[in-house]
């Protein structure tokens, strides 16, 4: 064990952590509008539909193989009778099937990025970058995989990475178990640390998004608009609307000036509240407004009359 070990496997995991934690709460807080996949699905679609399934599905399954295989000892799988040949064969028919799954999406996804002009217009050197990393990630992963079953004597994990992996947890690295794993899964394990580095900063932070305030969403009331009503319903009309020959409140409209300026009554709907107290507001306003634009007019009317314009009597029969 050198510094060189103690910086990459006793130091380096616990500033990735600190970078994950803490750029992914900073992320939250001052980047929500950009916490994002920025979907391009309407540029689209047909490619889409098939490499994110299999990037996304074969991601889960491989992340589930990399749980179960870091953090389930080795003692217990022996003593369940599993035995370290049929160990590694799963590992190799469901991650090597997960890999390349998940590696056959990503490059669906990563062609059409590359051949949709819109998309390609959108992706961002941060795009780019990230889809490096993340290649490079699942190359190496199926690369430890097929060591692990080819028996390498380097490549039973279980008894290197996985040790070191649990001690971390518990604040005491096992570095010397660490630096004795194949350089295979030291290049794997580094590119993973990278990738998670990167993970806050880049469109992967979606991982850590869920719906769960839509279960608790207040429910939306939709009206109908059916302009043809059944036998039973009546008319379809708005909630409040302009008329000139209704009564409101078991008053007739009066409508003096206001009748030869096309304005009425607003009425509304009885078991429409909103639209009733719209009404009531705007009828005042109306009763208010009449008498002070026919009073005005009366002044006016008056005014031209001293001048010459109109005979008094004239004036008085236009205004009444």
């Amino acid at each position: 064990m050198n510094a060189v070990d103690v910086l990459l496997w006793g130091i380096a995991p616990y500033v990735v952590v600190a970078v994950l934690v803490g750029g992914t709460i900073w992320r939250y807080r001052y980047d929500k509008f950009g916490w994002t996949t920025r979907s391009s699905e309407l540029y689209e679609s047909r490619l889409l539909r098939i490499g994110s399934p299999l990037f996304h599905f074969g991601l889960l399954v491989v992340i589930v193989g990399h749980v179960i295989g870091l953090v389930i000892p080795q003692g217990l799988t022996d003593s369940m009778g599993l035995s370290e040949h049929a160990y590694h064969v799963q590992a190799l028919a469901l991650g090597g099937v997960a890999g390349v799954c998940t590696l056959a999406g990503v490059a669906i996804l990563v062609y059409r990025r590359r051949t949709t002009g819109p998309v390609f217009r959108a992706t961002t050197w941060n795009d780019k970058g990230m889809y490096v990393v993340l290649v490079a990630a699942l190359l190496a992963g199926l690369a430890t995989t097929l060591l692990g079953a080819a028996g390498d004597s380097q490549g039973n994990y279980r008894e290197t990475v996985s040790p070191w992996f649990r001690s971390l947890f518990v604040l005491q690295p096992e570095v010397t178990v660490m630096a004795e794993a194949g350089p295979a899964f030291h290049v794997h394990t580094l590119i993973g640390m990278a990738l998670f580095a990167i993970w806050p900063f880049t469109r992967l932070v979606h991982a850590f998004t869920a719906p769960v305030a839509y279960l608790f969403r207040p429910y939306v009331v939709y009206r109908s608009r059916d302009a043809r009503p059944g036998a039973s319903a009546r008319p379809v009309r708005r909630g409040w609307e302009l008329t000139h020959r209704r009564h409101h409140h078991g008053r007739p409209v009066r409508a003096h000036l206001g009748a030869r300026l096309g304005l009425g009554h607003v009425v509304a709907h009885r078991d429409d509240r909103v639209g009733a107290a719209r009404a009531r507001l705007l009828d005042e306003a109306f009763h208010r407004l009449v008498p002070g634009l026919h009073e005005g007019l009366r002044q006016a009317l008056e005014f031209a009359a001293d001048e010459g314009l109109q005979s008094g009597a004239d004036l008085a029969a236009d205004v009444s």
